[in-house]
C-alpha cells in the first residue's frame, strides 16, 4: 500500500523468533563466529523455497557464479518441494547442495552442521518456511536480500543486502537489519538470451498497429487508486493495447478485470477494447512478450525488479514513478544505472505524459531505445557488487580473528 511497515515487519519478525524460539531451543542461540583458520575458506550458504526460476531467487546467481572459489564455499539449500531447469544451475554453481523439501527439522540440522560463516536469505517473506528458518540462528551471520524487497523485522537476521541506486535517502530507518548498500543495483544480472524461435505478436492476438504497453507483474501489486492510469492513457491513445498476465488464482484474476472494466466504464470506454489479461506464460514466451511489447508501464509502490532488468534487456522503454521505499524504487535504479532519466516521473500525471509521448514522438522514442541498448554493459554481468559483497563478507569474518 506504499505505507511504512518497518514497525509491523518488526512485531511480526518478533513473535516469529519467539515462536521458534519456544519450539526449537536448540536451534535458537546465538552462534559466536569463529575465527579463520590459516587456509579455511569462508562458508557461505544461500537457502530458499524457491530454487530455481523464481523472481525472488533467481537475480542470487550473479552472486553465485562469480564467487571467488579460492576464498569461498558455496553452501545451497533448497527447501521447496518444485524443482526445474534452473535450479540446474543453482546445483552448479555450488560447492554443496541440499534438496531438502519435506522437513524443517532436517533442514536445520543440516545447515548447522555445516557450520557456516554467513547464511543469506534472498526472500524472506515469499514463503512461511524460509521465514521459520530465519527466525532461527542456524549460523553466525544470517542476512537478508532483496528478493522480496522489505525489511524481514526478524531480531535474528543481522544485514540486508540492498543496492545503492535503489534507496532513498536515510534509508536505515526503514530495516530491522543493518543495511549494507553494495554498488548500483547490488546484482550482477545475467543478460536473457532472446528465444529461438521467438514468438510474433499475432501469436499472442495482437497486431501491429497497437501500441503494446506491457505491465506484467503480480496482480497484487496492482492498487485500485492507479486503475485510472491506464483509462487517461488509453483517452489519448485510441491505439493503445494493455497487457497484463493473469494470478494462479482465477477468482484475483476477476477481481482485476471487474476493476479495470468499472474504471474504463466510468469514462464511457469498453475495458477489453484496450485491456487483455493474458493466461500465465513459460518463461520463453514471457521473454518474447517482452520483445514484442512498445513500453513497460512500471507498477506504482511495489516496483518491477527482474521483470525490468529483462525489459531492458530488450531494449524496451520503462516508464517508472520512483515512491518513498526501496520497493517503489527497483525500476528507477536501473534507468538510473543506464542514465536514463526521461521516462522517471515525479507523479501520475507525468508518468501519464510520458507513457503518450512515447506512443506518439517516434524520434523521442528511438532516441529512449538507443540509449537503453548502447548502454546495457552498465547494468548487465557487473561483477563490482560481486566483489564488494565478498569484500563485507570477508571483513566481518577476519573482525572475528581480531577479538
Amino acid at each position: 500500500q506504499g505505507i511504512d511497515d518497518t514497525a509491523l515487519q518488526k512485531r511480526y519478525g518478533d513473535f516469529a523468533h519467539q515462536v521458534m524460539a519456544a519450539n526449537y531451543p536448540q536451534w535458537a542461540q546465538a552462534k559466536p563466529l569463529q575465527s579463520l583458520q590459516p587456509g579455511e575458506k569462508i562458508r557461505v550458504g544461500y537457502v530458499s523455497s524457491y530454487i530455481l526460476s523464481h523472481s525472488g531467487t533467481r537475480w542470487v546467481l550473479g552472486w553465485m557464479k562469480n564467487h571467488d572459489r579460492s576464498q569461498f564455499e558455496i553452501y545451497c539449500y533448497h527447501t521447496g518441494q518444485e524443482i526445474d531447469w534452473r535450479t540446474n544451475e543453482f546445483v552448479a554453481n555450488s560447492d554443496h547442495f541440499h534438496h531438502i523439501p519435506h522437513s524443517l527439522e532436517a533442514a536445520c540440522a543440516q545447515i548447522e552442521s555445516d557450520r557456516l560463516h554467513f547464511l543469506i536469505f534472498p526472500d524472506i517473506g515469499m514463503d512461511a518456511r524460509t521465514t521459520q528458518l530465519a527466525a532461527l540462528r542456524l549460523a553466525s551471520v544470517q542476512c537478508a536480500a532483496w528478493g522480496h524487497p522489505v525489511t524481514s523485522g526478524l531480531p535474528t537476521v543481522d544485514y540486508f543486502f540492498s543496492g545503492a541506486a535503489m534507496e532513498p535517502e536515510n534509508p536505515q530507518q526503514y530495516y530491522s537489519e543493518q543495511l549494507v548498500l553494495l554498488p548500483k543495483i547490488g546484482v550482477c544480472y545475467a543478460r536473457p538470451p532472446l528465444p529461438e524461435p521467438c514468438r510474433t505478436r499475432s501469436e499472442f492476438g495482437l497486431e501491429d498497429t497497437q501500441v503494446i504497453y506491457l505491465s506484467c507483474q503480480s496482480l497484487f501489486k496492482y492498487l485500485p487508486r492507479y486503475d485510472d492510469v491506464y483509462v487517461a492513457i488509453a483517452e489519448r491513445v485510441p491505439e493503445a493495447k494493455f497487457l497484463f498476465v493473469a494470478h494462479p488464482s482465477e477468482h484475483v484474476t476477476d477481481i482485476f478485470r471487474r476493476r479495470l472494466a468499472r474504471a474504463f466504464g466510468a469514462r464511457g470506454l469498453d475495458s477489453t477494447q484496450f485491456c487483455l489479461i493474458l493466461p500465465r506464460q513459460s518463461y520463453s514466451d514471457y521473454l518474447s512478450l517482452l520483445k514484442a511489447a512498445d513500453v513497460f508501464l512500471d507498477t506504482f509502490d511495489f516496483s518491477g525488479g527482474n521483470t525490468s532488468l529483462e525489459a531492458l534487456a530488450f531494449g524496451v522503454p520503462i516508464v517508472t514513478c520512483p515512491k518513498a521505499f526501496m520497493r517503489g524504487r527497483l525500476a528507477y535504479s536501473m534507468l538510473s544505472v543506464l542514465g536514463i532519466e526521461e521516462t522517471v516521473a515525479a507523479n501520475e500525471a507525468e508518468y501519464i505524459e510520458i507513457a503518450v509521448r512515447l506512443a506518439h514522438d517516434r524520434d523521442w522514442y528511438r532516441q529512449i531505445t538507443g540509449k537503453i541498448n548502447e548502454r546495457q554493459d552498465r547494468l548487465f554481468e557487473d561483477t563490482t557488487c560481486v566483489a564488494a559483497l565478498e569484500d563485507f563478507l570477508t571483513r566481518i569474518a577476519l573482525a572475528a580473528n581480531s577479538r
